[in-house]
């Protein structure tokens, strides 16, 4: 009876291990895939997963503290909402409550209608034209200027062109000035006040007891020549002395209180229409 051959063994190729090999490449790549996609994860995002996640097992809230390896924290309450879900609603309520509005919608009230604005009296208008053209060349040099608002119109003198530094002396050239004024003041009715200012330095002179004596006193003196021709009804006329008050400019340097030193002829509530201009 013949032998049966025994099989032989199979011998080893020595190829196996590139199986194991290509698992391991896999896992790699598959980890170095992994860590390349955390490191361009959204951060929102991740709050948001952490949250679903947290929810899924029972945790209420993951609160992270916006960068690497900050702090998680589980509250107890639960507060699954979305921040951009929350702008997203608040700008839908927007939407919705703009599209819920009456159809009638209140205009806003114009603070100042066309018919209640307070138009400018044509009066007021004229003697300031008047004024203008009668006293050019001295408002040219600066000696006076002529100013007008709602209610008057107002000539100012400086110190400089009216009176020497601490009289009530007029200068010579004032008497010039006050006589055109005279004529065109004559030819229209309204309340006339001429007003005297000074600085607020102390008056140096034994004539004035202060600074009110002072400009008071500088007040009556334009008042006198401006009634001197009889043109100017003197019921129409008074001075008043203003001392330091109301200044133009702050008393801090010279220049500011020589603008502070002036005399002021304001004509209220003029009516020059009803009268004819006689120069």
């Amino acid at each position: 009876m013949a032998a049966i051959p025994k099989p032989r063994p199979k011998q080893d190729s020595g190829a196996g291990w590139i199986v194991t090999f290509a698992d391991l490449m896999s896992l790699l790549l598959t980890f170095f895939i992994l860590l390349l996609s955390f490191s361009k994860t959204d951060l929102h995002k991740y709050e948001l997963m952490a949250q679903s996640l947290a929810a899924s097992f029972g945790v209420s809230f993951v609160q992270g503290q916006g960068n690497v390896g900050g702090q998680i924290i589980f509250a107890d309450q639960p507060v699954l909402s979305d921040p951009l879900d929350d702008d997203q609603d608040a700008l839908q309520k927007e939407f919705e409550d703009a599209f819920d509005e009456p159809e009638e919608v209140e205009l806003l009230e114009d603070p100042a209608p066309q018919s209640e604005v307070k138009q400018l009296d044509p009066n007021i208008e004229r003697l300031t034209e008047s004024l203008v053209d009668q006293l050019e060349e001295e408002i040219l040099s600066n000696a006076l200027s002529v100013s007008y608002d709602a209610d008057k119109v107002v000539v100012r003198f400086s110190e400089a062109t009216t009176f020497p530094s601490g009289s009530h002396e007029l200068k010579g050239e004032m008497f010039s000035i006050l006589e055109k004024i005279e004529g065109v003041l004559a030819s229209c009715n309204g309340e006339i006040i001429v007003s005297g200012y000074t600085d607020d330095l102390p008056v140096n002179s034994s004539r004035f007891r202060s600074n009110w004596d002072l400009s008071a006193a500088r007040a009556v003196s334009v008042v006198h020549q401006l009634i001197f021709n009889n043109k100017l009804d003197a019921n129409r006329v008074s001075a008043a002395g203003r001392a330091e008050t109301n200044p133009l400019a702050p008393n801090d340097s010279r220049e500011n209180r020589a603008k502070n030193r002036r005399v002021e002829i304001s004509v209220f509530d003029p009516d020059c229409e009803s009268r004819d201009f006689q120069f």
